[in-house]
């Protein structure tokens, strides 16, 4: 009788880790999932930032040419073209960010310093622990007292 309950508890606590096993599995992919969701929101939100900067930029760089253009009729000097060669290299480089493959070229340049250059990802201090959290926390409650 012992045997046949403890044989009962044994099979029961087997199925109660492949239970949790599997729980804790769905969990964590779960969460790569929820992080993958927060990462691509927020690249999205970074390239919207761009596009709405580009069409800012480009605006002003339209005016800025026209005036540009009239002053020089007028004057007949070059100086009051010349403001437009940064302007020209700034407007290029924040439609190629927002419309062309400038992201894409960021990327495959993360991915480079992630596979080849990982000694530039190291956190200042070393990565923060539980311990260090927990020794923050008392010297904030220190303070507080």
């Amino acid at each position: 009788m012992g045997s046949f309950m403890s044989r009962q508890l044994g099979d029961q606590l087997d199925n109660q880790k492949k239970f949790m096993a599997e729980l804790s599995g769905v969990t964590m992919n779960r969460q790569v999932e929820l992080q993958s969701q927060m990462r691509e929101r927020m690249t999205s939100l970074q390239i919207a930032r761009s596009r709405e900067m580009f069409s800012w930029l480009a605006s002003f760089y339209a005016v800025a040419v026209v005036v540009s253009i009239a002053g020089f009729r007028r004057s007949r000097k070059p100086a009051v073209v010349a403001p437009l060669l940064p302007l020209t290299f700034l407007v290029g480089y924040q439609a190629d960010l927002a419309y062309g493959t400038k992201m894409k070229r960021i990327f495959l340049e993360a991915d480079h310093i992630y596979k080849e250059e990982r000694d530039l990802l190291r956190l200042p201090g070393g990565n923060v622990t539980l311990p260090d959290i927990d020794r923050i926390v008392e010297q904030l409650a220190e303070k507080t007292k």
